[in-house]
């Protein structure tokens, strides 16, 4: 994978508003990104300095290892979850 390509994800991941939500599809389109997979890989090796709990998987849910700190990271900005499932359709970033 290419620097670009890298820094692309990053900065959709960084433009993700506090109260807010994407996909790792919708972050995968916006990047130019051919596979969510590869947007998680990114995340996965880079991206403590980042708003990683505001990317979820596209059924709303939360990454099973990290799920306590994302849902607390993401209650602290409002996003209220039923479960360990966030509604996309509620949250979703639009911008």
């Amino acid at each position: 994978m290419d620097e670009e390509t890298f820094e692309r994800v990053r900065d959709v991941v960084a433009s993700i508003p506090a109260g807010r939500v994407l996909s790792y599809g919708d972050v995968a389109q916006r990047a130019g990104v051919s596979s969510p997979r590869l947007v998680g890989r990114i995340m996965a090796e880079d991206s403590a300095d980042l708003p990683w709990h505001r990317v979820l998987r596209a059924d709303g849910t939360v990454a099973p290892h990290l799920r306590e700190r994302q849902l607390a990271a993401l209650r602290a900005e409002g996003v209220l979850a039923n479960g360990a499932r966030v509604d996309m359709r509620t949250h979703r970033w639009a911008g």
